[in-house]
């Protein structure tokens, strides 16, 4: 009895905590209610539920331990003062453009709030105090994304000096340990920071309120998510082109410390590619719980049942944690033992065969920790390893993503290859065709490794889930995307690998450490050893390669979890509103003129989407390079002055907050005008976002990847920097950059942002519909659409290059 007590007190608690405003349940006529129950801890929490909630908590803080510790390391590795005064340069103005983003994200928070304000104020009738818990909890949830960033910046600006100074021994091995560090830091306090704040919450927060605190939680962390990875991605790619055009222009080195534009270069790696995956990792843990927890309460009808899923889903959220860990000091070991004093070796191998090993850890856990927690489910002895093999189908995609990425964007690939071989005679024109050649047989193989592995989670769906729910096959490719995340920490880290090795051979470049006074001296004096430029630079160059091929291989995980995720929400919204699918299952087909009419609109809004983000991107370079080009001193100057390498920050900044301002809008009420409309308009939409998303993402990343790579292999390979063959390629990676890192990767939040808002915004809709204002609701569906239009055409028109 105390077992079942305990599992019916975690059923509760995470059926209404943490399912957000999404736990619909059908009223009387049809009406979507929002289910919010008295949870008060002492009537359903014995002495067994509170300690392994607890347990929960110390779990977290582990990891958390763990992530500051690996900090603390970073921060205490030998470093010149040179490459120090460098990267503090960097985290300054990195600092400089956090602040700016808060300020920004508060300003967005204004719409949202009103929104929360709107609906649980009004049609909800919450008192004031409920209301104003679910806005404070809207502020911790961004707040939880922007802090995540915030450590993500700080931890890679301490790696990035420490791993080029690291690099003057000569010795290739510390250049892939040290930026793996700073990755698995933020990855576990990533994913230990969610996990502890949710259970803080389940614990602490008294049970009345611990409702509202989740709903504003999961509606803040999604909209900073969405905000730090479009507005990162404008700002990286607007400095990334300013720099790198450079290259060109005056004939210089790759970042050369005279070129203004290169610091601000070094930011954005950080605000696009630390801040934006942080800040997306964060929010895609919850969306995906919430997607699953949304599905079990609709679709589940056995207490029991809903009980045993919840409890298992949550246990299985733990053991993703320690599986990550465990596999990180495994690997490193081997790794130490393997590559450790090699003069020589590819850095891809220990990062690939970390992704596997831990994989294949979480995937024996799974069955492990599945067989003694659901032993039988619902009557069936075997599901527990059928519900274990459809998670594996996720994990083994976090492993198996990667390895088609790779096909397409490594030094290694083929494909990447061939854009050099085009580049000769054709230059850029045939650069960026065969770019594009790689990125849509990209799209291809990598939507079909995902039919593959969902298939089978189908076909697992089939055996026996269909007595215990409804719509099975949802219920097991939320699991797909569930398993994605089996690896969280390790993903997340693999993807920071690649700020910290770009800034690296930034940090190196921009210290002019070899022109320093008697350098060879001092660092035998003060740190032992006698450095060899020759191999650092070397070195450097080859882990920057690498890491640009596992910045591509997170992408396609992120966006394909967002996809997956996105589509089991969107069934809860399906089931509430057909009554578990009873009634008006008709409209679900394209026989449905709204239905249909919703796959034409998200269509459109995905390329507007793309369009949009590489809008604010070419507009923002234009006058980054106008400003450098005037103000870049090759003579008497052996580097930019301060003072214009900010003015250069100050552009990226400015261009990504306007083009962030008009897309969010464009967005946000797009969302509105579309879930006002008409119901099932809106479930066709919320599809064709997701699924027209994940291919122009895919395809967007891995062309990007490849025209990223081609350059590297022609300047650290065949060592051809400065020749027309360069040009080329450096021409190439320009149009790569907004591709890989601006459009495709933001695909993902705004897909679940759009879903998770979008969620409450259609129950609004319905709401108002119900209480017989259908006419006030088509009324707002088209002022909404009117506003959405207007930021639209200012995206575009509104962020036009103007000559001056």
């Amino acid at each position: 009895m105390q077992f079942i007590r305990l599992r019916w007190a975690l059923t509760t608690l995470f059926a209404f905590l943490m399912a957000p405003s999404f736990v619909m349940a059908q009223g009387h006529g049809g009406e979507a209610n929002l289910v919010l129950p008295d949870l008060s801890m002492g009537k359903f929490l014995g002495t067994d539920g509170r300690t392994l909630l607890m347990g929960g908590i110390l779990i977290s803080l582990l990891g958390l331990v763990f992530g500051l510790i690996t900090y603390v390391r970073l921060r205490d590795l030998p470093v010149h003062k040179c490459m120090l005064e460098v990267s503090e340069l960097i985290w300054e103005t990195c600092k400089t453009y956090l602040w700016t983003q808060g300020k920004f994200l508060l300003i967005l928070e204004i719409f949202i709030g009103s929104v929360i304000l709107v609906y649980f104020g009004y049609f909800q009738h919450f008192p004031a105090e409920k209301l104003i818990i679910v806005l404070l909890f809207s502020l911790i949830g961004i707040g939880g994304s922007y802090g995540v960033a915030w450590y993500g910046i700080r931890v890679n600006t301490f790696a990035n000096s420490r791993t080029a100074f690291a690099s003057l021994k000569g010795k290739p091995f510390p250049c892939y340990a040290i930026p793996l560090r700073a990755g698995m830091s933020i990855g576990m306090v990533l994913i230990s920071t969610e996990l502890l704040i949710m259970l803080c919450i389940l614990l602490f927060i008294p049970g009345d309120y611990a409702g509202p605190c989740f709903i504003g939680f999961a509606i803040g962390e999604s909209l900073g998510a969405a905000a730090l990875r479009v507005a990162g991605g404008i700002f990286t790619k607007i400095a990334d082109i300013g720099a790198d055009l450079m290259k060109i222009v005056f004939n210089v080195k790759e970042d050369d410390a005279r070129n203004p534009g290169v610091i601000a270069d070094c930011t954005g790696d950080n605000a696009g590619d630390s801040v934006g995956p942080s800040a997306d990792g964060f929010e895609t843990y919850g969306v995906t719980g919430v997607a699953l927890i949304s599905f079990i309460l609709l679709a589940v009808n056995n207490p029991l049942v809903q009980v045993q899923l919840l409890v298992w889903i949550f246990v299985m959220r733990v053991m993703m944690v320690i599986s990550s860990a465990l596999s990180y000091f495994i690997n490193e070991g081997i790794a130490q033992s393997k590559y450790g004093n090699l003069d020589k070796f590819n850095y891809e191998h220990p990062l690939t065969s970390l992704v596997w090993l831990t994989s294949i850890v979480s995937i024996v856990l799974t069955y492990i920790v599945s067989y003694f927690m659901i032993p039988d489910l619902g009557g069936d002895s075997s599901l527990w390893w059928k519900l274990s093999s459809v998670i594996t189908c996720g994990t083994l995609a976090g492993a198996v993503v990667p390895e088609f990425v790779k096909v397409f964007t490594s030094t290694e690939s083929r494909h990447v290859r061939e854009v050099v071989t085009s580049s000769r005679e054709g230059g850029a024109s045939l650069n960026i065709l065969s770019g594009l050649v790689a990125g849509n047989f990209a799209a291809f193989w990598l939507g079909f490794a995902m039919l593959a592995l969902m298939s089978i989670a189908y076909g697992v769906s089939t055996q026996g889930l269909g007595g215990l729910m409804v719509a099975p096959t949802v219920f097991a490719f939320g699991l797909v995307a569930f398993g994605f995340l089996g690896m969280g920490p390790v993903t997340i880290a693999v993807d920071s690998y690649g700020p910290v090795t770009d800034n690296a051979q930034s940090v190196y470049e921009l210290s002019l450490i070899e022109s320093q006074p008697n350098i060879e001296q001092d660092l035998q004096k003060n740190f032992g050893f006698k450095p060899d430029f020759h191999k650092a630079k070397e070195n450097l160059e080859e882990n920057d390669g690498a890491g640009n091929t596992f910045k591509a291989t997170a992408k396609p995980v992120l966006i394909g979890t967002a996809v997956v995720g996105a589509t089991t929400m969107i069934f809860s919204i399906i089931v509430a509103l057909t009554e578990k699918l009873t009634t008006n299952l008709e409209k679900l087909s394209i026989l449905h003129p709204p239905f249909l009419l919703g796959l034409i609109a998200g269509g459109a809004v995905v390329y507007w989407f793309t369009g949009a983000s590489m809008q604010a991107v070419t507009t923002g370079a234009y006058r980054a390079v106008e400003f450098i080009k005037k103000n870049m001193k090759l003579e008497g100057a052996t580097k930019a002055s301060v003072q214009d390498s900010k003015i250069v920050v100050g552009i990226c900044t400015q261009y990504a907050q306007k083009g962030m301002f008009n897309i969010f809008l464009a967005v946000f009420f797009a969302t509105l005008a579309f879930a006002f409309a008409e119901p099932f308009l809106f479930i066709g939409y919320l599809i064709s976002i997701a699924l027209f998303g994940l291919y122009q993402a895919n395809f967007m990343a891995n062309a990007g990847g490849a025209w990223d790579n081609a350059k590297k292999i022609v300047e650290t390979e065949l060592k051809q920097k400065g020749t027309d063959l360069h040009a080329a390629t450096v021409v190439g990676d320009t149009v790569g950059d907004p591709f890989k890192d601006t459009s495709s990767v933001a695909l993902n939040p705004i897909i679940k942002f759009t879903t998770l808002f979008g969620l409450l915004a259609v129950e609004l809709a319905v709401s108002m519909s119900d209480q017989g204002n259908g006419q006030i609701v088509s009324v707002f569906s088209g002022i909404f659409l009117i506003v959405a239009l207007f930021f639209v055409y200012r995206s575009f028109y509104g962020m036009r290059i103007v000559s001056k």
